[in-house]
């Protein structure tokens, strides 16, 4: 496909430029109170797009910086640097995410982790892989043995409904929790089976365009909090090995 092997070329460019400028001084910028942009996100955005644009002139771009209002038509979904915070951290667990949406559905995903150089790709109805090999979620069965990931929104220290009450029980009914601050690898390690769920509210499509599609092929479930249809544009997602996801679910309505 070649707009999937456009996307691989964006990726992997803007991760290796990424990565080749951790622990060097960055302007960050405050989006909000504790939301940050560096000027590292605003040169792999306009890489990638940059990239993407000469090759496929004929698709929009939605994106977390310049891009961030583009609304309708065939596009790509592209989150720059998910894990931003981490980065200007020095915190090796970011990544560079790119989504194709035709008649809005997703039908290819790249999210490229360069610090550890995993390239995760999917096409709708082909699979998914990790560096060209076939992956699958997990085959755990029981909430009480699954490894688990969350993360939180920016702006939860003002919000009552924060995730920390799920966070809390979930810790309680699974096996571990973990909140390493990257949704697209999050998910993306749910779909290789080494998390066996995920759980986040407050997300943007660019946080999970590219990694849902992933999940799906590679046999994982995906729906809201409630058990309805997952949506790029909705607020919260539950993704999982799909045996876990009613065991999940009944956490989640606890309030």
């Amino acid at each position: 496909m070649k707009e999937l092997d456009a996307a691989l070329e964006a990726a992997v460019s803007a991760g290796n430029m990424i990565k080749s400028r951790v622990g060097k001084t960055q302007n960050i910028r405050f989006k909000g109170a504790i939301n940050i942009v560096t000027d590292t996100d605003v040169k792999a955005e306009k890489l990638i797009v940059k990239t993407l644009k000469k090759a496929f002139p004929q698709y929009g771009i939605l994106a977390e910086e310049r891009y961030a209002k583009d609304k309708g038509g065939d596009r790509w979904i592209i989150d720059p640097l998910d894990g931003t915070t981490n980065f200007a951290h020095g915190f090796p667990f970011f990544a560079v995410s790119i989504a194709l949406e035709k008649a809005g559905e997703v039908i290819a995903g790249v999210v490229y982790d360069p610090m550890h150089q995993e390239l995760f790709t999917a096409v709708k109805g082909k699979g998914a892989y990790l560096n060209k090999k076939k992956i699958r979620v997990s085959k755990v069965k029981k909430l009480s043995k699954a490894f688990l990931a969350t993360g939180f929104s920016y702006d939860f220290k003002r919000k009552k409904d924060n995730n920390i009450d799920n966070f809390s029980n979930f810790l309680m009914a699974g096996m571990a929790v973990r909140r390493a601050g990257a949704a697209a690898i999050d998910l993306c390690y749910v779909a290789c089976g080494r998390f066996d769920g995920f759980w986040e509210m407050d997300l943007q499509p660019w946080d999970t365009a590219a990694a849902a599609l992933i999940i799906k092929e590679a046999g994982g479930t995906l729906s809201l909090f409630d058990g309805s249809p997952f949506s790029n544009y909705k607020k919260n997602i539950l993704a999982c090995n799909g045996l876990i996801h009613k065991q999940m679910q009944k956490i989640l309505k606890r309030k």
